[in-house]
């Protein structure tokens, strides 16, 4: 099984909109029983809140199924559980090397590297623009399936 943990700021836009967005894709794929797809975020800030209203919009406008949910931190045992631990821009990179003790096992990367890109994925919460953040979570997530998935 196939372990992916998605990271962002506050874990209530981007981050579970890219757990939704990958067991969409992997649904569909007909590979839901190879994969494992869970959030969390690398503060304390929103812990315990539900996605964003405008992350549900998104989601809904584009027709993936997404479930309530509530932010959670990025704990020390994460680094064991996952194979994949992704984040969503720089900063939250820093913040999951430090949790994680700089990463030994080089899982952290972020999500547009699967892309091809080397940039973040800008935080709908200070840009208001949804649109454009799930364009790059869903280019993202395509990537990373390919490359999981590829024999």
């Amino acid at each position: 099984m196939i372990k992916i943990l998605f990271v962002c700021h506050g874990n209530i836009c981007r981050s579970p909109m890219a757990e939704f967005v990958m067991k969409e894709l992997v649904r569909k794929a007909g590979k839901e029983s190879d994969f494992l797809i869970e959030s969390a975020a690398t503060s304390n800030e929103e812990i315990g809140n539900d996605m964003h209203s405008g992350a549900k919009k998104k989601l809904k406008e584009m027709g993936v199924p997404f479930s309530s949910r509530n932010a959670r931190r990025i704990k020390a045992e994460d680094y064991e559980k996952y194979d994949y631990l992704i984040g969503m821009d720089v900063e939250n990179l820093y913040y999951m090397q430090r949790e994680w003790n700089k990463d030994p096992d080089d899982k952290v990367k972020l999500l547009l590297t699967y892309a091809g890109r080397d940039r973040d994925i800008a935080d709908p919460w200070y840009t208001g623009n949804f649109d454009a953040t799930y364009e790059d979570i869903l280019l993202g997530c395509e990537s990373l399936l390919v490359s999981l998935t590829k024999d």
